[in-house]
């Protein structure tokens, strides 16, 4: 991927998350925590729904193409920020940077198609059951990722092209801990207008158009839900997607926040906290609130390591397993 830019040979400064030196060496151990976390969670997912036939349905296809996707969106920003506060290796070329920013939106936008795409599977599984398999059959689950993974590309795209095209000033800190939208536009000495009016647009149409279809989804499930005469069952059911809509709402509450909106006076300081949980606590929390938590997950885990290991092992792993459960 080539970007044409008059000081593309210039390499960026990325100064990082905090000016404290002393904080680094605690940040490091919570984010690497946090990116064991993500990336271990998000593999035991794919591994299972690939070995386990039982949980060969629409649900965990989706599941797991939103793992697999958790996985690179983690890998485009955590990876940098660790090097950053242990080592304070803070350059960045402008190919690399243009490339973190492509990379970056084209994971955001693709998991905000694949966050809508569920919320639908679950809206056709609880409100029209019986239509369910019939319409979400194999061929239209591959049209649907497949066209939330391209989408997202060409979402990616538009952004790059645009801040790769400016000329930028002979300051080239970029005050924030990876090359993020806004701060780029910031230090563009040139006429940055029209990239940012067409970011704007862009960013308010993927942001509220994915997040109003998808709460409208969420709203027949509730509306389902009532009807259900079980109270276990509604309150287990209203549990869960409670817990969805908390992971849905906290990732898009700090996208928009970010970036709908042309201008903002709000302090750098504030912006790289607001963009801590959508690229690093979300992808944390998507593998336990979707998949861990989940009681099939659980059981084909459970079967998997005991095929794998010996029975006194396995019991220990899974004792073990209760107690970080009851963490989360």
């Amino acid at each position: 991927m080539q970007f044409a830019n008059q000081s593309s040979g210039n390499d960026f400064t990325i100064i990082g998350l905090l000016n404290s030196a002393e904080a680094n060496i605690p940040l490091f151990v919570v984010f690497l925590f946090i990116f064991l976390v993500t990336i271990t969670g998000n593999v035991i997912i794919l591994t299972v729904v690939t070995m386990d036939q039982s949980l060969q349905t629409p649900m965990y296809f989706f599941l797991s193409n939103l793992s697999f996707l958790e996985i690179w969106y983690t890998m485009t920003i955590v990876p940098k920020l660790l090097d950053n506060l242990l080592v304070k290796s803070n350059n960045i070329s402008f190919s690399g940077c243009m490339t973190q920013l492509f990379f970056f939106v084209t994971f955001g936008a693709t998991e905000c198609y694949l966050l809508l795409v569920m919320a639908y599977d679950r809206y056709m599984a609880i409100c029209k059951p019986l239509y369910y398999s019939s319409m979400m059959d194999t061929s239209t689950c591959l049209q649907l990722v497949g066209a939330s993974w391209v989408v997202g590309v060409l979402t990616g795209l538009i952004p790059a092209l645009f801040i790769s095209q400016l000329d930028f000033c002979e300051s080239r800190h970029i005050n924030h801990f990876f090359c993020d939208i806004p701060p780029l536009l910031e230090l563009s000495c040139g006429n940055i207008y029209l990239a940012e009016i067409s970011i704007f647009i862009l960013s308010l149409t993927v942001l509220f158009s994915c997040l109003l279809l998808t709460l409208v989804s969420y709203f027949f499930i509730v509306i389902s839900i009532l009807n259900i005469k079980s109270n276990s069952n509604r309150n287990k059911t209203f549990s869960t997607c409670g817990a969805h809509l908390t992971v849905v709402l906290i990732y898009y509450g700090t996208m928009i926040f970010m970036y709908v909106r042309p201008h903002s006076s709000y302090s750098s300081d504030l912006k790289k906290f607001i963009s801590v949980f959508y690229t690093v606590v979300t992808p944390g929390l998507n593998p336990i609130i979707y998949s861990l938590r989940n009681k099939e997950v659980k059981t084909s885990v459970k079967k998997i390591a005991q095929r794998i290991f010996p029975s006194g092992f396995t019991r220990q792993t899974f004792s073990t397993q209760r107690n970080l459960s009851s963490i989360f």
